[in-house]
């Protein structure tokens, strides 16, 4: 009996563990009316693997913690080198893009992403950025650490921000091309390791695993809002172009 108990206890939980996606989804979706869909995912595709990917990237995810504290080097050797399940072998992105469905495809329909992630139940949670959904502008973790101090020291009320072992994304408000093309042609110089995450384009969520390891929320939405506040990027984008200028290497390297 004490057996069949903790089987079932198991099964539970790894029933649990499989609707996170999915319950992440729903509150994107109905909640708060956010457009998402799942992304490509890894190669592995068994219980054993997808539970070792897990492990590796919450343990990338501690060691970035004490990188992000020490100034030192990167994610997980294990994580990075997770493969992507697209057909593309040397894709810089793995597990975290669209592929099929594609990006146009992004829904806050109850029944397809209910569908979605029924056949697919590890499958990573994708914003689709841009028109009435947020926006998004992501730097190195290093470099998103910096501007988070810096703009808390402020006194700057910040949305949600989205991190991985080696990327933070600030959540803001939606801009079109127009205006972040008029903020940006005012600055002397834009580090090329900013990224802008605007209509077209798309934002890797918790609780997604993707190559480079473990999604999490730094600064997670509010508890029970309707839909979480955002600000406006002109009001982040000046400390974030300094963080990433007075990181290492200027700033100007691609880590994915």
């Amino acid at each position: 009996m004490r057996e069949i108990l903790g089987r079932r206890r198991r099964l539970r939980f790894r029933r649990k563990e499989r609707t996170a996606q999915l319950d992440a989804a729903l509150t994107c979706a109905l909640e708060w009316d956010w457009p998402v869909l799942p992304g490509v995912g890894l190669k592995a595709t068994t219980r054993t693997t997808t539970r070792s990917a897990a492990r590796t990237a919450t343990w990338a995810t501690r060691r970035t913690a004490t990188w992000t504290a020490e100034g030192g080097a990167a994610a997980s050797d294990e994580a990075r080198g997770a493969g992507c399940a697209c057909p593309d072998p040397e894709c810089v992105v793995p597990g975290a893009h669209p592929f099929d469905p594609g990006l146009l495809a992004a829904t806050t329909d109850e029944r397809m992403i209910r569908w979605w992630w029924t056949r697919r139940p590890d499958a990573p949670l994708l914003l689709a950025t841009g028109g009435g959904a947020p926006c998004a502008v992501s730097l190195p973790a290093v470099a998103g650490a910096r501007a988070l101090t810096a703009l808390d020291a402020m006194g700057m009320r910040l949305g949600p921000v989205v991190a991985t072992p080696t990327r933070w994304s600030l959540l803001v408000a939606p801009y079109s091309l127009e205006r972040l093309g008029e903020l940006l042609y005012a600055k002397d110089s834009v580090p090329s390791s900013l990224r802008f995450h605007g209509e077209g384009g798309y934002l890797l969520l918790p609780p997604s695993v993707a190559g480079t390891g473990q999604v999490r929320w730094e600064r997670a939405p509010l508890a029970g809002s309707a839909r979480p506040w955002l600000p406006d990027v002109e009001a982040v984008v000046d400390a974030l172009v300094e963080a990433s200028t007075g990181a290492p290497g200027g700033g100007s390297r691609l880590a994915y």
